[in-house]
């Protein structure tokens, strides 16, 4: 359990729960712990954040990104709110504005993808060595299922089903749960890593573990994806310019759609259906993904204009 010093403490804990008792899973504590050593630093004491704290939390901190100090302010802008709802007069920031990304996904090319599955399995592999077995069946279910990194890592064996051939992603990122089928290729990847080390394994237990049997962490599967780029002979261009684990997610979706427009099926139905299994809450999320690669396939780009004029309405000038 986390532990503050301040005298807002008790406020920041009673906060978490607040939140998650709403519905929301609150995972990033982190924020409060900084901002408790900021009280402590400024030797505040009195409940009630004033507008001089605020803007000091507020300011910009060297090389930080656009995004972290939104997300920080914001936390505490939030807090306040609840403050003074709990009735503790507390001044609250003003609402800072959306940052604007020029963050362009990293879409792999079918080549690409080939060229990293085939380094993937030319790791050497060891009796002990249970890492080297599981990266490549959990970078083929990421890419397989269009999941999120932690989506992967935080499967439970109870969740996968390899004679049914489904999966079942549990408290995602929106919060819903979902069930996706899986490939007959990607079953067969998963019943070799099950066989040789979850079977036996209790429904409860994570699928991906090290060899005491902890869940496997995203930064060491940040590490071992690098590696494999590397000997793939894949650039990895730096940080925010290349591929990185949650490109095998963009380059799902946009890969699906190419294959369902070079079917011939109709994208009015396909897209809903692409977005339910990604688990985002609007099709505007899905329709993101796909308009950053229009010179990728351009061809989706007509069909997707032509689809979107009628899902998202135009609004007239006033």
């Amino acid at each position: 359990m986390i532990e503050y010093y301040s005298s807002y403490g008790p406020f920041f804990s009673e906060y978490i729960e607040f939140k998650r008792s709403l519905g929301y899973r609150y995972k990033y504590e982190y924020v409060f712990t900084a901002f408790d050593r900021f009280l402590l630093e400024n030797n505040v004491t009195n409940i009630g954040l004033t507008r001089k704290i605020c803007d000091q939390w507020g300011q910009k901190r060297p090389n930080e990104s656009d995004v972290t100090r939104y997300k920080r302010i914001n936390d505490i802008r939030n807090f306040s709110i609840y403050l003074n709802g709990a009735g503790y007069p507390s001044y609250v920031p003003r609402q800072v504005h959306q940052y604007k990304t020029t963050f362009i996904p990293y879409i792999f090319t079918k080549e690409e993808i080939d060229q990293f599955f085939r380094a993937c399995d030319s790791l050497q592999f060891t009796p002990n060595s249970i890492t080297t077995h599981i990266y490549p069946a959990v970078f083929r279910l990421i890419y397989g299922c269009g999941l999120r990194a932690n989506e992967a890592l935080s499967i439970k064996c109870g969740d996968i089903n390899l004679d049914n051939k489904y999966i079942i992603i549990r408290e995602p990122k929106n919060g819903e749960d979902r069930m996706l089928p899986i490939s007959d290729s990607l079953v067969e990847t998963l019943k070799l890593y099950k066989n040789c080390y979850r079977n036996g394994a209790k429904e409860k237990d994570f699928f991906f573990v090290k060899l005491n049997g902890d869940r496997c962490s995203s930064e060491t599967m940040y590490e071992w994806f690098r590696k494999i780029l590397r000997i793939a002979g894949i650039s990895h261009g730096g940080k925010g310019h290349g591929p990185c684990v949650h490109s095998f997610r963009h380059s799902f979706s946009v890969h699906s759609l190419a294959a369902m427009s070079d079917a011939g099926l109709d994208l009015y139905y396909c897209l809903p259906l692409l977005s339910k299994y990604l688990g985002h809450k609007s099709l505007e999320a899905t329709d993101k993904y796909v308009r950053l690669t229009a010179d990728m396939y351009p061809g989706i780009m007509d069909d997707m204009n032509q689809l979107c004029s009628y899902v998202f309405p135009e609004v007239g000038k006033a």
